[in-house]
């Protein structure tokens, strides 16, 4: 849908139990490369958004090597879609990259159904953006979790620690809720972001690492967990 820009970027990923929150914290602050706190630690919320029958997620479980998926992003303590972000996030092999269309207005407004919070975002994103979320109009989850910032001193890695994943099911109702809570593992999940020119700097980075490496994706593994609590 989109080309794949200059500074596509690779992610790697590593999770936990969260009861090594803090040696991981520990670890990136003491690290010889002198990682710094990059923005305070906040609440990020999500929708994530796919066709009824699931292409996104189905894709992603393939492992396709050509993949998209949609979601809007809003931050703070509001667990109902503030003010926020559309997201197409997109996949190319290794390589990762995001479109990012500013939404300004809140898109939810008390007693709201889903045709109004997703009319809400269409009219406010560009063309291209408003026909991907034709696209992928059926929402699937909201999931938050608190997120930790780092980056390194020359600014060249990033890093990124979430917990307290909650997600909730919304593809059965009308309206948003969050009532339906799933049954996650408590898990802590760390992001190692980077140019795809500086894989060999951040594998030396993350040699030390206390922790394997670890194929994971927060929608795939909500999905599955709502699936399970339906079953």
């Amino acid at each position: 849908m989109f080309e794949m820009p200059k500074n596509a970027r690779q992610e790697i990923k590593f999770v936990t139990n969260s009861y090594n929150y803090f040696q991981i914290i520990t670890w990136i602050k003491m690290h010889s490369y002198n990682f710094s706190i990059s923005y305070e630690d906040r609440w990020i919320n999500s929708i994530y958004f796919d066709s009824s029958n699931y292409q996104a997620y189905a894709s992603n479980l393939s492992g396709q090597s050509a993949r998209t998926k949609l979601r809007y992003r809003w931050y703070g303590n509001k667990r109902l879609p503030s003010a926020g972000q559309l997201e197409v996030k997109n996949k190319r092999n290794y390589f990762g990259w995001k479109n990012t269309f500013k939404v300004y207005e809140d898109p939810y407004s008390h007693g709201d159904n889903w045709k109004a919070v997703i009319r809400r975002i269409s009219s406010q994103v560009p063309y291209e953006a408003s026909n991907i979320l034709k696209m992928y109009n059926f929402p699937i989850i909201i999931n938050r979790y608190k997120r930790n910032y780092f980056c390194s001193i020359d600014k060249k890695i990033r890093i990124t620690v979430d917990r307290n994943q909650v997600v909730h099911d919304q593809r059965f109702d009308s309206f948003p809720n969050l009532d339906k809570k799933a049954n996650l593992p408590d898990t802590v999940v760390i992001e190692v972001k980077f140019h795809r020119n500086d894989f060999e700097l951040a594998s030396d980075i993350m040699q030390s690492f206390p922790v394997r490496v670890s194929k994971h994706s927060k929608y795939i593994n909500a999905v599955d967990a709502v699936s399970w609590n339906k079953a």
